[in-house]
């Protein structure tokens, strides 16, 4: 017996549970997938076309055939040798292990789940297996926001030798990356395209999740430690410049409040914040212990 659902075939087994058949898909329909798939990808990391193509050493031809859905036919041959074999594209590539009995029985159970109950085993799984790794993992990667003059890179570089850590400064990067100066990406790119080249960076340097640490400070600290800094440029429109950061701060609160940590900068040295940023790091171990 079989019923149809939004989610496939279910075919009743002799156990009685059902098992999930996921819908065919003609070789247009794969490939148009595949090509949205890539160039979601490529868009998510900021990345263009052919900046692609030089990073990877494909053509734009190639990619773009790609990304328009009419990508090689060999990626179809591809694709029936693994439906032939019942196994997974990924399974079948250099470097990758068939799964064990165990992992095959857990992944053919978390396939059958309806969205909602994949979500609650995924908190259910973190809960018992991943938080402890999860809270270890993050004390070794710190983040530190906040609007510019509060103090990050200072704060960063000497954090990361207390820690024995290495420090990256996103801006860095993003010069790194993009091969000009961050001035230069906002003359010829914009906002949005120095977004994109943020995002790039940040997907390439980060693989888990960050310990985030808000560095707060008042308006009036954030505009006196940047032109302390020689940068005159807040002050090039002084009668708006500081009513301007108030408005900035303000839409920033909720989303800084985000952070696991928040500290107060105001009228502390550096070491009084390393001490705090030390305090807080303790603070999450005891939990993540408990």
């Amino acid at each position: 017996m079989s019923r149809v659902s939004h989610y496939g075939t279910e075919l009743v087994q002799p156990t009685g549970r059902p098992e999930t058949k996921p819908p065919e898909q003609s070789d247009s329909e794969y490939l148009r997938l595949l090509g949205e798939n890539v160039r979601a990808a490529r868009a998510r990391r900021g990345m263009t076309r052919k900046m692609l193509a030089t990073d990877s050493s494909v053509s734009e031809r190639f990619l773009a055939q790609l990304e328009s859905g009419t990508g090689n036919a060999s990626v179809l041959i591809l694709r029936q040798i693994s439906q032939a074999l019942n196994l997974s594209l990924e399974a079948m590539l250099p470097g990758a292990h068939e799964h064990s009995v165990e992992m095959e029985r857990a992944l053919s159970l978390l396939q059958r789940l309806e969205p909602l109950e994949l979500r609650e085993a995924q908190e259910l799984l973190f809960q018992r297996f991943g938080k402890k790794r999860s809270e270890n993992d993050r004390r070794h990667r710190i983040a530190l926001i906040g609007l510019r003059g509060a103090g990050k890179s200072t704060i960063g570089k000497l954090l990361s030798r207390k820690l024995e850590l290495p420090f990256f400064e996103l801006d860095g990067l993003i010069e790194q990356t993009s091969g000009i100066s961050l001035s230069m990406i906002f003359d010829l790119y914009g906002q949005s395209g120095f977004r994109r080249f943020e995002r790039r960076c940040l997907d390439n340097l980060l693989s888990t999740s960050c310990y985030t640490i808000w560095l707060r400070a008042t308006p009036q600290d954030h505009m006196s430690r940047v032109i302390a800094q020689g940068d005159i440029r807040p002050m090039a429109q002084s009668a708006e410049a500081m009513s301007d950061l108030e408005r900035i701060l303000a839409e920033r609160d909720e989303l800084y409040r985000r952070a696991d940590a928040s500290i107060d900068t105001n009228g502390k040295s550096v070491e009084e914040v390393i001490q705090e940023c030390f305090h807080n790091l303790e603070s999450m171990l005891d939990v993540a212990r408990k």
